[in-house]
C-alpha cells in the first residue's frame, strides 16, 4: 500500500515500459475554439446524433442548449430546460449533471438525462423524447436514487457498445462516505449501473453481477466515492472513470464487471484514515496523484483521433481544481501517468465531436481543443 507518487510523476526511459509513440511530456495546451460557446457552469458537449454541425451544450443549471459549431451566426436554441424539476443551488453538487443520447437516436429519438430533484432529495434518470429540440411533456422517470445528501451525485450516463446504459453514482456524500454506501451493494449509492432501456421502463441485463442476487440488479461496479465522468473507449470498448477523491488522492480506475474499486477502505492507493487495512478483492486505480497537484479528478477519454497521433491509445484526463491534463497508457495496466498541458482552467468535462479530436469544456465559460504546441 506504498505511496506511488514517484511512480505517477516519473517519465519513465530506458525500460521495457517506453513505448514506440509516447505524449511528449507538457507538449500541449488548450485552444479556445468555439468563442460562441460560453454559457455558465457548462459540464457536458456532446454532438447531437444524425446532425453533423449541431452540439448538446449540458448546464448544471438546468438547460441543454442546441448550438450549431459550424455557423456561429446560427442562433442557439434551448434543446431541454429541467429547472422547474430540479434542485438548483449552485452552493451544491446538484443539478442537471448528465445527458445520453440513445445509439438508435435518429430513429427513436430518445434521450436521458441524470438530474437532482428535492422533496426528498433523490437523483433521477428520466427519458425523453424528441423533434428537433426534446418534448419536456416526454419525461418518463425510469429510475431514482435517495440522496442522503447534497454531494457526491456522481451524474454521468453513457451508453455501452452492448447498447446497456451505465450511469455513475456517487456515495451519497457527507465526507468520508458514513453511511457505507459504497461497498454495501444493497444500496446504488457509490457505483456504476448498468440496465437496459431499450423498453418502456428498463430491465436488468442478466449478465450484471448481482442480477440473480447478492445486491442490487442494476450494479456493475461499486466501492466507488464520486465517479465524475465516465466513457468508453471507442476501439476496445473498455470503461474508464475519474473518481473524486476525499481529502488527500485522486484517482482513474478502469471498470470491470463486479470490480470493487476500494472507497471508503482505500483513497487512491492508500489505506483510507488507517495505517493499514484490508484491501483483498479491490481493484487498485490506473493512476492517482496527490491533492499537491489538484484536488478533484475530471474523466476524460481514450485519445483515438488523428491529430495527435502520438496519444493514440491514452487515457486523457484532468483535474478540475488545478486545470493539469494527463495522460496513461490504456494498453497497460503498468506505466507511468505523462503531464501533457497545465491549463490553469476549470476543467469540468471533456469531449470528443465528429473529428475525434479532444476537448475541454470548462466552467470558465469556454470550451477549448488539446493540441500540440507549437
Amino acid at each position: 500500500m506504498g505511496i506511488r507518487l514517484g511512480l505517477f510523476f516519473a517519465i519513465l526511459t530506458g525500460s521495457a515500459l517506453v513505448f514506440a509513440a509516447c505524449p511528449k511530456p507538457n507538449g500541449y495546451r488548450a485552444v479556445q475554439v468555439f468563442p460562441h460557446v460560453d454559457y455558465g457552469n457548462m459540464l457536458g458537449l456532446q454532438p447531437i446524433p444524425g446532425e453533423p454541425a449541431h452540439a448538446a451544450v449540458v448546464t448544471q443549471d438546468g438547460v441543454i442548449y442546441r448550438v450549431n459549431l459550424a455557423d456561429a451566426n446560427e442562433p442557439p436554441s434551448v434543446f431541454l430546460d429541467v429547472r422547474g424539476r430540479m434542485i438548483d443551488d449552485p452552493a451544491t453538487e446538484e443539478g442537471l449533471l448528465g445527458l445520453a443520447f440513445a445509439p438508435d437516436y435518429v430513429n427513436s429519438r430518445r434521450l436521458y438525462v441524470y438530474y437532482t430533484a428535492g422533496n426528498p432529495r433523490r437523483s433521477v434518470i428520466a427519458r425523453y423524447t424528441a423533434g428537433a429540440l426534446a418534448d419536456p411533456a416526454s419525461e418518463r422517470r425510469l429510475l431514482e436514487i435517495p440522496q442522503p445528501y447534497d454531494n457526491h451525485n456522481g451524474g454521468a450516463m453513457v451508453f455501452g457498445p452492448d447498447g446497456m446504459l451505465y450511469i455513475a453514482s456517487g456515495d451519497g456524500g457527507s465526507g468520508g462516505d458514513p453511511q457505507r454506501n459504497a461497498q454495501n451493494t444493497n444500496t446504488l449509492l457509490g457505483k456504476v449501473l448498468r440496465i437496459d432501456v431499450r423498453g418502456d421502463g428498463y430491465t436488468i441485463p442478466a449478465d450484471n453481477p448481482f442480477a440473480s442476487g447478492g445486491g442490487r440488479g442494476e450494479i456493475w461496479a461499486y466501492g466507488l466515492r464520486n465517479p465524475w465522468r465516465i466513457t468508453f473507449d471507442s476501439l476496445t470498448g473498455e470503461l474508464w472513470a475519474g473518481d473524486v477523491g476525499q481529502g488527500e488522492w485522486e484517482e482513474v480506475d478502469r471498470i470491470i464487471r463486479g470490480g470493487n474499486y476500494g472507497w471508503n477502505i482505500l483513497e487512491g492507493y492508500e489505506c483510507y484514515r488507517a495505517a493499514s487495512c484490508n484491501a483483498a478483492g479491490t481493484f487498485l486505480p490506473r493512476a492517482s496523484y496527490s491533492h499537491e497537484f489538484g484536488c478533484s479528478v475530471t474523466g476524460g477519454y481514450v485519445y483515438r483521433g488523428a491529430a495527435m497521433p502520438e496519444l493514440q491509445g491514452w487515457y486523457v484526463y484532468g483535474d478540475y481544481c488545478s486545470g493539469k491534463v494527463w495522460a496513461v497508457n490504456a494498453a497497460t495496466n503498468e506505466g507511468a501517468a505523462i503531464p501533457l498541458a497545465d491549463t490553469g482552467l476549470t476543467i469540468s468535462s471533456f469531449a470528443v465531436l465528429g473529428d475525434g479530436e479532444l476537448y475541454l469544456v470548462t466552467f470558465n465559460n469556454a470550451i477549448y481543443r488539446l493540441e500540440r504546441k507549437p
